[in-house]
């Protein structure tokens, strides 16, 4: 006796058709999240050295000052901030901005831990 040939039933995406393009009426792209890669972010900031105070330019703590505790070097250079909450996180050295000692940030904080106001005079 001979045997039957096994047929097997046609795949599922054989009745879907051509891929659709990714755009704002795909539900898989919802709008505002298109990714952007920042290609300048394999140089880094060579100027954040251990110990300088920083301000974090994106990313959960984004604002908020900083000190540099470590600088890793790598293809993407990183350093591990601690935050003036007492929060650490490692970083891009291209998404943090020195602060500099005399310079005034947005919240009035020039690094030396002083608003810059004169005392009251009695």
């Amino acid at each position: 006796m001979r045997r039957r040939k096994v047929t097997y039933p046609p795949p599922k995406t054989a009745t879907k058709g051509a891929p659709p393009v990714l755009g704002a009426v795909d539900p898989r792209n919802p709008a505002g999240r298109t990714v952007t890669i920042n290609l300048s972010a394999t140089t880094g900031r060579a100027s954040i050295r251990l110990g300088d105070r920083v301000r974090i330019l994106s990313g959960l703590y984004a604002g908020e000052a900083a000190v540099v505790e470590s600088v890793a070097g790598g293809v993407i250079p990183a350093a591990i901030v601690r935050t003036e909450s007492g929060r650490t996180r490692r970083s891009r050295t291209i998404d943090l901005d020195p602060i500099r000692p005399g310079s005034v940030g947005a919240d009035g904080a020039d690094g030396t831990g002083t608003t810059g106001e004169r005392p009251l005079e009695s």
